[in-house]
């Protein structure tokens, strides 16, 4: 249940603090008083949408916080444990957070969460019925939502809607190849045609570039010998070039070193000759280099030889290239040989399709059977479920009213979907005689309503569900009936916390705790503010909403008379 609730800087609520109490607990207040503002900042906690319109002071963050007790509500601690949450002794709290500049933030335990985790764990704390969740109840998605916290089927739900992916992934698989393999077969004779046409050509990796560096030899053949010649003539081609002035110069080097060691008379003169026969070696060296370098030179302009034929060639083969290139926009013998594999693929797959076809075929039955095996355990569990819910619902709605009351949840066989192979009904007759009819389209707003707490008191009691708000759940209704579904939310305080935000005084008299909303202004501003009635105060606070004066003789008698009723 809720202990406490903290609302700071939201919308007109400069800061509040409220301690809830076990049972029924009462919110009353004058209309704009601010009770829907305390309800938007509940909603928050559940994962609700945040409106940055609603910080007050813009200049601070927005906070809402509960502490919730949670003794003895296994599933509360499981869903702290699986999303490894810090665990506090029998509590659990709640927080958000809305920043000035447009932030949102949530927090489990003071540990930061995302709202799919707080919503998670809120939904499991608390449920909120405001006015507008009365039009859910046509709704069919809402009503097989129902029965389906009634019987249990979370677990088994998870199974099948994951079953039913894997059958819709199948599904897809084999028709996407199916499709692939139709518009592959039509053209199949064109691919045979272009793969042959790339095998034909016996393609090698690198042959382009090789081909393109040929050519351009071939092509300026005469102009690269004029440029051989001008970088060997100077090396070896005449007199005086540079290899017989360094074959010179490599004589007179070692006649120098040897006249220099003939005349060698102290170790000066030795050291002198060694430096020089060294220094003969190295221009010795060095021509053996250059003769090499300029052997190198005419080897490669002998092997210069004017070719026409195999320029032709050359030429024939970059054009065959060139032209398949441009045909299956590509840049390069090496992107045709990758489309030359590829091709192949392609062909050898259609060549094997009907086995892989027949593979995928038999894959995606075998998932959906799969899946409708866990959806019809799932109609199963809903059939038996629908039948004795329409019965609590009639048992329970029948005294709120409604005396001929009739109701059957209808359930038919629908293709599978993500929810099963189900679609669900409400169906209703309110009167003698009268034809069984889906809700939207025959009940009143006040038997709505009814109809609604009842359907709530059912599922927060079969669902163990720790907290439940009603916003004005008694709207339409009044008199003996409004008597009634007071007791009947009393009653299920008795075994869950409620929290009623009611304009009722007589459902206001069943609180076992009664809270006031109420505004006041400032110089400045104005605020809203709720604090907890003591006994005494009650009584006043009923005849104000009972004749406008909390001070009224009659009201207060009428209020005090309520009040004792309910006690008894």
């Amino acid at each position: 249940m809720i202990r406490s609730l903290h609302i700071s800087n939201y919308a007109l609520i400069s800061q509040i603090n409220i301690d809830f109490s076990e049972g029924l607990n009462i919110i009353t207040g004058e209309t704009g008083a601010g009770k829907s503002i305390i309800l938007g900042a509940l909603g928050l906690l559940l994962g609700g949408r945040a409106d940055l319109r609603a910080v007050r002071d813009s200049g601070a963050k927005s906070i809402i916080e509960a502490t919730f007790a949670i003794d003895g509500h296994g599933t509360i601690e499981r869903l702290l444990r699986e999303a490894d949450l810090d665990m506090l002794p029998g509590e659990c709290i709640l927080r958000r957070e809305l920043s000035p500049g447009g932030r949102s933030r949530a927090f489990i335990n003071d540990t930061p969460v995302g709202l799919a985790t707080l919503r998670d764990v809120a939904m499991r704390l608390v449920d909120i019925h405001s006015q507008h969740q009365n039009l859910l109840i046509s709704d069919p998605a809402y009503q097989l939502r129902i029965i389906d916290s009634l019987a249990g089927n979370d677990a088994l739900l998870e199974d099948y809607r994951a079953a039913y992916a894997a059958y819709r992934k199948a599904l897809k698989a084999y028709t996407d190849t199916r499709e692939s393999i139709r518009r592959s077969q039509s053209d199949a004779e064109y691919l045979q045609f272009q793969y042959d046409r790339l095998v034909e050509l016996n393609l090698k990796a690198g042959e382009q570039e090789s081909l393109e560096r040929e050519r351009d030899i071939l092509g300026n053949i005469t102009e690269i010998k004029e440029r051989v010649a001008a970088v060997s003539e100077p090396l070896s081609g005449r007199s005086g070039c540079a290899l017989a002035l360094l074959s010179e110069a490599a004589s007179a080097c070692e006649t120098l070193a040897s006249g220099v060691g003939e005349a060698a008379g102290d170790s000066e003169d030795e050291a002198h000759g060694a430096g020089l026969r060294a220094l003969a070696e190295r221009l010795q060296s060095a021509r053996i280099e250059l003769r090499d370098i300029a052997d190198s030179l005419q080897a490669f302009d002998n092997s210069l030889q004017a070719d026409p034929g195999r320029l032709e060639e050359v030429e024939e083969r970059l054009s065959e290239l060139y032209s398949l290139e441009m045909k299956h926009h590509v840049e390069s013998s090496e992107a045709l040989i990758e489309l030359r594999d590829r091709l192949g693929e392609q062909l050898k797959d259609l060549n094997d399709s009907e086995n892989v076809l027949s593979e995928l075929e038999t894959k995606a039955r075998r998932a959906k059977k799969e899946a409708m095996l866990l959806a019809q355990k799932l109609s199963d569990l809903r059939a038996a479920t629908a039948e004795s819910f329409a019965e609590m619902l009639k048992t329970r709605a029948m005294p709120l009213g409604m005396p001929n009351l009739r109701c059957e949840v209808a359930l038919t066989k629908d293709k599978l979907g993500p929810d099963g192979a189900d679609r669900i009904e409400f169906l209703f007759a309110f009167n003698k005689n009268q034809a069984l009819t889906p809700v939207g389209g025959t009940a009143s707003g006040g038997e709505i309503s009814r109809l609604m707490l009842c359907i709530k008191s059912i599922v927060a009691e079969k669902m163990e569900l720790p907290s439940i708000i009603f916003d004005e759940v008694d709207t339409g209704v009044s008199g003996d009936i409004a008597q009634r579904m007071a007791e009947m939310m009393s009653q299920i305080g008795r075994k869950i916390q409620v929290i009623t935000i009611t304009h009722l005084p007589g459902v206001a008299a069943h609180g076992h705790r009664h809270f006031k909303v109420y505004k006041e202004d400032d110089e400045s501003a104005t605020h809203t503010y709720i604090r907890a009635l003591s006994e005494a105060e009650r009584a006043p606070e009923l005849a104000l909403m009972l004749s406008g004066s909390a001070t009224d003789p009659a009201a207060i008698a009428n209020a005090k008379a309520l009040l004792k009723k309910a006690k008894a």
